[in-house]
């Protein structure tokens, strides 16, 4: 101890003092919008878990802010979790400070903010209602208001509304008030409005509006800083010489981290007394390992082994922090991690991992994959706000579980059950006898000559065509009365598809009348039922079917089928028939006509005709015939695609029969019943455990939630049961209704019906009287109530079937006592003396259950089945025994067999376990509807694999994250597992997924994640400023750029730096290098096509904006995916067709993912989170406008499918016709193809006709394009600019990539502006989720100058020039854009090769460029004109985007992203080469060729790398007046910002300090 003490002593005396803090980098994100009231956040919080708990919420705190005069900031905050914790349970709380530490429900709040600026609100109102667009702030004036209310328009409501829970009539006038929750102003709105709303008159909806936000703007979480290292082969670091900020950054030590072996947290602690020696002796062994000299190629092998020896090596609790400290620090921590030792157990036990990882869930080495209960987590996809979204439904399942007693391995088990199956169509099983086949593709002669095998599916084909293959594949079954109108017309198309041999078996089901004294002579339909009897019997059914169609031929359209038609084409077709033997009332030819309607009736199907394909009904809008020939062609290529699956995957086999195969698929039910069958489902929560479960005292039993009045009737509610074998019930059936009723009678005995044909089934019956309940309007229930609690199950449910029959109803009314209809063995005693004796106030319980729960109305029916609520049943409406059966089945085998099975292994008591079944299917299966979990294992976790246990007897999280620790995933996934085991209860299993032998370093950038799991208070208990990324101890040698790695969705800028962002240099840095930038916009995304034809209608123009600014952001459709996108903010939104083009072109006709009703014109959409918002739109051109194009009055050049399509094919039939020509072609299309891919590639390439010479531009501007980031390269782009303006007369516009541009640039570029007398536009565009990603900031900026060019300009504009910004323009650019491209998109200039020196270093003249160029040059991407209706025309940037993506999967591809990309689709999208004189370069061209340069660019030199700045100065003589002149204007507008600034008062100054966070 003595001679530790010792040595530490000697160190510290030896370290020179230095200043007592290093320098840094801090990086803040703010929001556009004013910071939002942590109170009204909380509420959007809790009102997730439904409106009554929200409404419960408002009125706990409804003068909550009176308080906080009085309290600290962290008081008041305090206050407000403890209110929020009387709705939430602790898990949820901790969720809620996740949530409000992230402001995750800032938008919302700012959302209704807006919603409300738009109203607007009346001048000096802190609160205000809006009654159909009339407003006041007093509550008096809303009696009279309301008065006239109905004659004005309804206004708009928002899903996300707050609506009251009072009586809520649809025809009462709506008021919604504008207010802040917790305020006085609010209560006295709020006391007025919830009274009138009890009462029934009027709607009450509540949107925040705070009347004088907080000035400050929030500090975001939620996102990634990187600082990576940029390369300095070229020196390109601007000299000009910035003020150093003077911020000083605490490093945030940590305690146990272990600097050259002593652990400095353990030596403060035993000698607090040289803390501060302490910290600079660390501070100097920091530096002196911080060495970022290049490691040897065999140092690099391990590293990534030795990091998670490292880890693993720590104890448990600090392995995360040391892996977010080794990832996101590794350019300075390589070199220790050099002399770490791996154990060969380690590096066995992680291969062996590793191998059972890729064989099980296809991982692989170096991957970073995180699974939270199995959900996989992609870091690439998701954020800390769709992982609280993740976190926040699975608490409600992990806590319901934990409710219901499952814990523990059960739990896991339980969760990962298959249970959310719900298939998106059912089919009904079309082997039915009723069905009458006009043909069989696997037997009949006419399809001999087709091949048999299921292998044939997968033969290449051309796309569309129709593969004609002898199976059963397609079934067509039209339902149909012959002698409806409509059925006329779609009997006759379905025999053209018959005709031209489509491979379609037809089939048929005749809906005709089936009273026994109905003959063919007094009834159409029967007749036509005979006479296909009598041809069937006289040739064959096939035959009969046949002559079906020339039957109906002769019926005219308009018209319907007559006996008159009948019996003529019976005397024309078969003149020795006897009518009277067939139509007559004796016919032989009726057999099985009471068939056809009996199916159909037991079917459940609706109104007819119908159609069902391979069993799945078609909707009534695709039984329209101009519709249904494309719908069943569609349907068939559908079909098409699946098979080809299942004969992939062998589940379909030449031995398999194809219908039985279609039969046997988990979506075929026996019946349809739209109710049973629909995908939107209400489930009843069972998860409470209320403190009292007495429903006889109805006064307590009104006060309980809805949760609690759930549990209660599960516990007390009795059952008549069928048990299986084993004594439990997978299935459990409530049947609500008022029994005094038939209806309600009805629906009981269907239930008892299938109980008693239903092993494992259990019916308990609940009572919702029509009236108030009494002992005369309860008497059947309280009679099956007496016999469920005193009789055994089969007596009870004897009687209780016997009581329901009509006929022991009429005996009661009749005057017949209850105890005479009880049955022999029934004990009646007992029966008798609980009927007399029960009370109606249990009753009176179940009925206000209904009420409040399932929401019925007195004497409403409903069926509950496992918890799932269907109902309200209409009065009419049947439920029959059948229903019953369709219902059990679809429960079973989508959730209730999986449960029993694993509740079965818990070995419960039976009633305990058909308890516990019904409650835990009911919690799985209303669970939202995700991907399938996944069950993820490691083979040995010895050596390799970090475990963290979870506390006992708590909910918790089963994380299993895999990941390298030297990988970018690790960057992100480690401070992310530090933030979550801070917020919930982890069971962690880190396996490192180490990469061998590296042959380069694995990581080359610091990095900070912005992630909080609770709101921060200062000393004083004022709140923080905000989560900002802090980066200390950075080494000052390497040059850094700064790069925000945001969520997606996101659009963020640099709002404030003195420093140059894209060249840190802490060694030329006194201070600190602070960044701040702003949240600018929310995206919001969309996918738009033309219904007409299913493709994206490229160049369409949408507007989005607000009632006061309708075009606010616009945008362009691309080709691909018909992907859109428009800058917002959170509010509500209206997206509409441009004016001009657009709109006269198109009109929408439907859209998903809005706001707005799918169908209506006005598409609205709320931004009201963090997320991207992604909406659907379809569009159709007017039908006046069909010939049109919105890019260019010339019609487009169309491949050989579309010039077949373009035939007048309109008639029925007609397309399959067009089908039955491409099966026929397809067998000769080699030389088809040629023909159609050479004319489509001339079309591409440039051979269209030419613009006419005479065509007059509309306004003559000259618009130049160009990018930059860093300050270097701004001083470029303004002499580059100013030398532009120099040379022309024509007026010039310049558009700016935004995204990268500095705040100094874009604070001064107004003022150059003015100056110069020129036009300037910033433009925006976040790179496409869709699109592979790029992560290097400077391969990002090259996919912006080529990849976005249809997109990035109005279509207004017809031609852009971009110029790089290290280029200096002599000659007027206006020559360059009237240059005639002779048809191609755009023109650039070849590199030259006059330099003969540079000959080794032109990569172009060799391998690959050299192949595939063939005797065309490579271009150079610093200048070049677009022609960008041209451009647009060819889908040019479509087609640069679709080679993109192929080729940038391989990272040694296009690694000039932005020349070699358009060099590479010379062939597919030509390039016009401009002369040489265009751009002179000195690397590669010679001095002779510079007199003639019109645009000389400072091309790097690969022989010299001579700095740009030294180059600029050398090589172009007047760039050094063009810098002075620029740095004159700059010094001037700096001067003038001084003096405003001097000028301001001291108390403007200051006065964005102020801070009121709550």
């Amino acid at each position: 101890m003595m001679k530790g003490n010792f040595c530490l002593l000697f160190l510290l005396l030896n370290v020179q003092h230095t200043a007592s803090s290093s320098n840094g980098v801090s990086a803040s994100l703010k929001a556009k919008w004013h910071a939002t009231p942590f109170l009204l956040e909380t509420s959007e919080f809790i009102g997730e878990d439904g409106n009554e708990k929200f409404w419960q919420f408002v009125d706990t705190v409804k003068e909550l802010t009176v308080y906080k005069q009085g309290e600290s900031v962290r008081s008041y905050y305090n206050l407000i979790i403890r209110k929020a914790n009387q709705f939430l349970t602790d898990l949820q709380v901790n969720l809620l400070k996740f949530a409000l530490s992230m402001r995750f429900y800032s938008p919302a709040v700012h959302a209704f903010q807006q919603i409300a600026s738009d109203e607007p609100a009346p001048e000096a109102c802190s609160a205000f209602v809006s009654i159909h667009g009339q407003r006041t702030c007093k509550t008096k004036t809303i009696k009279k208001l309301l008065k006239a209310a109905a004659s004005r328009p309804y206004p708009y409501l928002y899903k996300c509304d707050h609506i009251y829970p009072g009586a809520n009539k649809s025809d009462v006038p709506v008021v919604i008030l504008y207010a802040e929750i917790g305020t006085k102003a609010f209560t006295n709105f709020h006391t007025v409005l919830t009274e009138k709303a009890d009462g029934g008159a009027l709607m009450y909806v509540l949107r925040h509006f705070v009347a004088t936000p907080q000035k400050q703007k929030m500090l975001l979480s939620g996102y990634g800083v990187e600082l990576a290292i940029k390369s300095t082969e070229y020196k390109a670091v601007d000299d000009t010489q910035v003020k150093d900020s003077k911020t000083i950054i605490n490093a945030e030590e940590n305690d146990n981290d272990e600097v050259q072996g002593f652990l400095f947290g353990t030596l403060k602690k035993s000698h607090p007394e040289l803390k501060e020696q302490l910290g600079e002796l660390r501070k100097h062994l920091l530096e002196s390992t911080n060495n970022m000299a290049p490691l040897k190629v065999w140092e690099l092998q391990d590293l990534s082994f030795q990091a998670a020896a490292r880890v693993l090596s720590v104890p448990k609790f600090d392995a995360l922090k040391l892996l977010r400290d080794l990832s996101q620090n590794f350019p300075s921590k390589a070199r220790s991690l050099t002399r770490v030792a791996v154990k060969h157990e380690m590096r066995k036990e992680i291969e062996e991992n590793q191998k059972h990882l890729g064989e099980t869930i296809g991982v692989h080495p170096g991957d970073g994959e995180l699974f939270i209960n199995g959900l996989h987590i992609d870091l690439d996809v998701h954020n800390p706000f769709s992982i609280l979204e993740i976190l926040r439904s699975e608490a409600r399942v992990l806590e319901g579980l934990h409710n219901l007693g499952v814990k523990g391995e059960h739990q896991s088990t339980l969760l990962r059950l298959p249970v959310n199956h719900v298939a998106d169509s059912y089919a009904l099983d079309i082997r039915h006898p009723a069905i009458m086949w006009m043909n069989d593709i696997e037997n009949d002669p006419m399809y001999s000559s087709w091949p048999a095998g299921v292998q044939e599916l997968l033969r290449t084909t051309f796309p569309g065509v129709i593969r004609q293959i002898r199976r059963n594949f397609f079934n067509l079954v039209l339902f149909f009365d012959p002698e409806e109108e409509k059925s006329v017309e779609l009997v006759k198309l379905v025999g053209l598809f018959y005709k031209h041999k489509i491979p379609l078996r037809i089939g048929y089901v005749f809906v005709v009348n089936a009273e026994d004294e109905i003959d063919g002579f007094s009834d159409a339909g029967v007749a036509f039922y005979r006479l296909l009897n009598y041809i069937a019997d006289e040739y064959d059914l096939s035959q009969a079917l046949i002559s079906m169609a020339s039957l109906y031929n002769r019926v005219n359209e308009g018209e319907t089928l007559t006996i008159d038609t009948i019996t003529a084409f019976l005397k024309s077709k078969f003149p020795n028939a006897n009518a009277e033997r067939i139509f007559g009332a004796e016919s032989e030819y009726d057999d099985k006509r009471k068939d056809g309607i009996l199916f159909y009736k037991r079917s459940g199907l609706g109104d007819l005709p119908l159609a069902l394909f391979n069993g799945v009904p078609l909707s009534p809008d695709d039984m329209e015939p101009d519709e249904l020939e494309s719908i069943i062609l569609q349907r068939i290529m559908d079909y098409t695609t699946d098979f080809q699956k299942a004969v992939f995957k062998g589940h379909l086999t030449e031995g398999t029969d194809v219908v039985d195969y279609l039969m046997e698929q988990p979506n075929v039910v026996p019946r349809m019943n739209p109710l049973i069958l629909n995908v939107d489902r209400k489930y009843l929560d069972f998860t409470s455990s209320p403190v009292v479960s007495d429903w006889e005292d109805t006064t307590m039993f009104s006060f309980l939630d809805t949760r609690d009045k759930t549990a209660v009737m599960a516990k007390r509610i009795k059952y008549l049961t069928n048990h299986d074998k084993d004594g439990m019930s997978a299935v459990t059936m409530w049947i609500v209704g008022d029994f005094q009723k038939v209806s309600g009678r009805t629906l009981l005995l269907a239930a008892l019906k299938h109980l008693r044909a239903s092993q494992g089934v259990r019916v308990g019956v609940m009572a919702n009287p029509s009236g108030r309940p009494s002992k005369d309007n309860t008497a059947v229930y309280r009679a099956i109530w007496a016999s469920l609690l005193t009789q055994k199950n089969k007596a009870a449910v004897e009687f209780v079937q016997k009581l329901a029959k009509e006929q022991s109803y009429q005996l009661l009314q009749q005057g017949t006592k209850m105890k005479d209809l009880l049955l022999q063995g029934m004990d009646t005693d007992a029966f008798e003396k609980k009927f007399n004796t029960l009370e109606v106030d249990f009753v009176r319980s179940q009925q206000l259950f209904c009420r409040d729960v399932l929401k019925l109305r007195a004497g409403e029916r409903a069926v509950i089945i496992n918890g799932r609520i269907l109902g309200p049943l209409d009065e009419q409406e049947e439920f029959t025994a059948e229903d019953f059966q369709l219902l059990e089945k679809i429960t079973r085998s989508s959730s209730a067999e999986k449960v029993k099975a694993q509740v079965k292994l818990m070995g419960m008591k039976p009633k305990h376990a058909s308890n516990l079944i019904m409650t835990v299917d009911a919690l799985l299966t209303s669970a939202p509807k995700g991907e399938v979990r996944r069950e993820v294992n490691f083979l040995k976790h010895s050596h390799s694999v970090l475990q963290l246990s979870p506390r006992e007897n708590e909910v918790f999280y089963d994380v299993v994250a895999i990941v390298d620790p030297l990988t970018r995933a690790a960057q992100k996934m480690a401070p992310l597992l530090i933030v979550l085991s801070q917020v919930v209860n982890l069971r962690l299993r880190l396996f490192t997924n180490c990469r061998a032998k590296l042959s380069e370093m694995p990581l080359k950038s610091f990095y900070a994640f912005v992630l909080e799991s609770d709101v921060t208070f200062l000393a004083n208990d004022t709140v923080s400023a905000g989560p900002v990324a802090r980066f200390t101890e950075l080494p000052e040698s390497p040059l850094l750029t700064l790069n925000m790695i945001t969520p997606e969705g996101w659009m963020v800028q640099a709002l404030r730096s003195t420093h140059d962002l894209d060249n840190i240099h802490l060694q030329e840095v006194g201070g600190t290098v602070t960044a701040e930038y702003e949240l600018e916009y929310l995206l919001l995304e969309g996918h738009c096509f033309d219904l007409s034809t299913g493709q994206p209608p490229r160049g369409l123009q949408f507007t989005l904006g607000m009632s006061r600014d309708p075009f606010k952001y616009d945008t362009i459709v691309m080709a691909n995916l018909g992907y859109f996108q428009l800058k917002a903010n959170p509010g509500a939104w209206t997206l509409r067709l441009r004016e001009g083009r657009s709109e006269d072109i198109y009109q929408i006709l439907s859209h998903d993912g809005t706001d707005s009703p799918g169908d209506d014109g006005d598409v609205v959409v709320l931004l009201n989170s963090f997320h991207s918002k992604i909406i659907k739109v379809r569009v159709q051109k007017k039908a006046e406008k069909m010939n049109e194009d919105l890019l260019s009055e010339m019609s487009e050049s169309k491949g050989l499918w579309d010039s077949i399509a373009r035939r007048s094919y309109s008639s029925p039939g007609s397309r399959l016709h067009y089908y039955a020509v491409r099966a026929s072609l397809a067998k000769n299309m080699c030389f088809c193809r040629y023909v159609v891919w050479s004319t489509f590639e001339k079309s591409i390439a440039g051979g269209g006709p030419k613009k006419d010479d005479g065509e007059k531009k509309k306004v003559d501007v000259l618009n130049i394009f160009s990018v930059a980031s860093g300050h270097l390269y701004e001083r470029f782009l303004r002499i580059m600019m100013l030398s532009v303006l120099r040379h022309t007369e024509t007026p010039v516009k310049f558009w700016f990539l935004k995204n990268y541009l500095s705040p100094s640039f874009k604070e001064t570029i107004s003022h150059m502006a003015e100056s110069y007398g020129f036009q300037y536009e910033l433009v925006q565009y976040k790179w496409p989720r869709w699109l592979h990603q790029q992560t290097e900031k400077q391969r990002i900026i090259w996919g912006y100058k080529i990849l976005f060019l249809d997109v990035l300009f109005p279509l207004a504009v017809d031609k852009i020039i971009f110029v790089d910004a290290d280029q200096i323009v002599r000659a007027d650019l206006k020559e360059l854009r009237d240059l005639d491209l002779e048809g191609a998109p755009y023109g650039y200039t070849p590199f030259c090769d006059s330099r003969t020196e540079m000959d080794g270093y032109r990569f172009w003249k060799s391998g690959y460029w050299a192949s595939h160029l063939g005797n065309r040059k490579y271009h150079i991407s610093a200048l070049y004109v677009v022609d960008l209706k041209k451009f647009r025309k060819i889908a040019a940037g479509d087609r640069l985007r679709g080679q993109y993506q192929a080729l940038s999967q391989d990272p040694n591809s296009l690694s000039n992203l932005d020349q070699d990309l358009p060099n590479n689709m010379i062939h597919q999208v030509a390039i016009k080469s401009l002369p040489q004189e265009w751009l002179w370069c000195e690397t590669w061209c010679n001095d002779a060729s510079k007199m003639a340069a019109k645009t000389i660019d400072l091309c790097n030199n690969p022989r010299t790398k001579e700095p740009k700045l030294t180059a600029a100065a050398r090589i172009v003589p007047e760039w050094i007046g063009y810098d002075d002149e620029i740095k004159q204007l700059l010094k001037g507008i700096q001067q003038r910002e001084d003096d405003m600034t001097f000028r301001s008062t001291p108390s403007q100054r200051n006065e964005g300090h102020k801070r009121d966070e709550l």
